[in-house]
C-alpha cells in the first residue's frame, strides 16, 4: 500500500515508518526542513517538505495515498502562549482529515493519547469509560481531546477514520525525548532524588508501530483502541532502572502536596524567565492520577500482543548511553 504518514520524525511516528517499510509497504513523511532525522536512519521513503497547518500542500502530497496515519502533534507541558499548540493539534488534525478523505483514502489512523481515555479512581480505564473535556488536565490533553473529538465526528461522517491511544512509549531513538524518556534520562543522570506516588503503563514503541498498522488493518471505523502494556508505579518502574543499570533508584517519597507547591512557584517563576520550569504545573497534575488502563480491546478486536517492556527499557537506557545524551556507567565508574 501507499501510506502517508504525519510526524514521521517523532518517536511513535519513526518506528511506524520502519514498520510499514517492513511490512512491504511504500511511505510518503511529511516532515518539516529542520526535522531530526536520526530515528529514520537507514529508512527508504519518499520525503515531502511541509507542514500540517498547509491545507492545500496537504491536499496535494497525499493524493495517490492509500493509508493515511496522522501522528503529528505539538506535545508540550509548558508554553507561554499555547495558541500554536492548539492550532497544531486541533486545526492541522482537521487538515489532515480533510485531505485525507478528499484523497479517497481508504483507511485513516488518528493518533490520540491515552490522556483522552477516562480514569477510575481506583482501577483500569478502558475505552468505554466516560470522559469530557474538563475531565482533561492541562492544554496538552485537552488540545489532544479536541482533536480526537475531531477525528471521530469524521468517522460518524462515514470516512474511515479509526483513533489508537498510545500509553506511555518507551525504547531506543527516543530523540527529543518525550516525557517519558526523560524520567528515563533524568534517573540515569542522577536527577532524580525523589519520587511521588503515581503511575504509568509502559508500552514498546515498537508495539504501538505495530498496533497502528493492525488498527489500520482490523480497526472499526469510528472506535478508539488503546495501545499500552504494563501498569506500573513510578517506584516500580525506577526499580526496574535500577536493575538494568546497577544505580540506586531513589528512596525519598515525594508527598503530592510538596511536588504541587514545587510546580505552582517554578510555573510561576517560568512566566516571567520565559525558561521552562523544572517542574511544571500541568505535570504535576497529571500526576495524581495513576494512568492506568487496558488495552484488552484492542487484543481482542486488532490481535494486539505487545510485549515485556524490560526489553524496551534496556534499549532505551543503552540508546541514551550510547548517543551522548549520559555518560556511561561503566565509563563513570572506571572515572572515580
Amino acid at each position: 500500500m501507499n501510506c502517508f504518514v504525519t510526524g514521521a520524525s517523532g518517536f511513535i511516528g519513526a518506528n511506524l515508518v520502519h514498520e510499514l517499510l517492513a511490512r512491504g509497504h511504500r511511505v510518503k513523511a511529511l516532515l518539516r526542513p529542520e526535522a531530526d532525522l536520526r530515528g529514520l536512519a537507514g529508512a527508504e521513503f519518499q520525503r515531502v517538505a511541509g507542514d500540517i497547518s498547509d491545507r492545500n500542500k496537504l491536499k496535494t502530497v497525499i493524493t495517490g495515498c492509500d493509508w493515511c496515519f496522522h501522528v503529528a502533534a505539538s506535545y508540550h507541558l509548558w508554553l507561554k502562549d499555547y495558541g500554536p499548540m492548539y492550532a497544531a493539534n486541533v486545526d492541522g488534525t482537521q487538515n489532515v482529515l480533510q485531505a485525507a478523505a478528499a484523497a479517497g483514502c481508504s483507511r485513516i489512523v488518528y493518533t490520540s493519547t491515552v490522556g483522552c481515555i477516562g480514569i477510575p479512581k481506583d482501577g483500569e480505564g478502558d475505552e468505554t469509560r466516560p470522559v469530557s473535556l474538563e475531565d482533561m488536565a492541562g492544554a496538552y490533553k485537552r488540545s489532544k481531546f479536541l482533536a480526537e473529538k475531531a477525528a471521530l465526528e469524521f468517522a460518524a461522517k462515514g470516512f474511515p477514520v479509526v483513533a489508537v491511544n498510545p500509553t506511555a512509549p518507551i525504547g531506543d531513538h527516543d530523540a527529543k525525548p518525550t516525557p517519558t524518556g526523560k524520567i528515563i534520562l533524568d534517573f540515569l543522570k542522577g536527577a532524580m532524588p525523589a519520587y511521588i506516588d503515581t503511575g504509568l503503563n509502559l508500552v514498546d514503541v515498537k508495539d504501538v508501530a505495530e498496533g497502528n498498522l493492525l488498527a489500520c488493518q482490523h480497526g472499526r471505523p469510528g472506535e478508539r483502541y488503546i495501545l499500552g502494556c504494563e501498569n506500573l508505579t513510578l517506584a516500580q518502574i525506577l526499580e526496574r532502572l535500577a536493575k538494568i543499570t546497577g544505580r540506586p533508584a531513589p528512596k525519598v517519597r515525594l508527598p503530592y502536596f510538596v511536588a504541587y507547591a514545587a510546580g505552582v512557584v517554578t510555573t510561576g517563576l517560568a512566566r516571567v524567565t520565559g525558561k521552562p520550569p523544572m517542574a511544571p504545573l500541568d505535570a504535576v497534575r497529571m500526576a495524581k492520577k495513576k494512568m492506568w488502563v487496558s488495552s484488552d480491546k484492542a487484543t481482542r478486536e486488532l490481535g494486539y500482543q505487545p510485549g515485556p517492556v524490560d526489553a524496551a527499557l534496556s534499549r532505551a537506557v543503552e540508546w541514551f548511553q550510547e548517543n551522548g545524551y549520559v555518560e556511561p556507567q561503566m565509563n563513570a565508574d572506571k572515572r572515580r
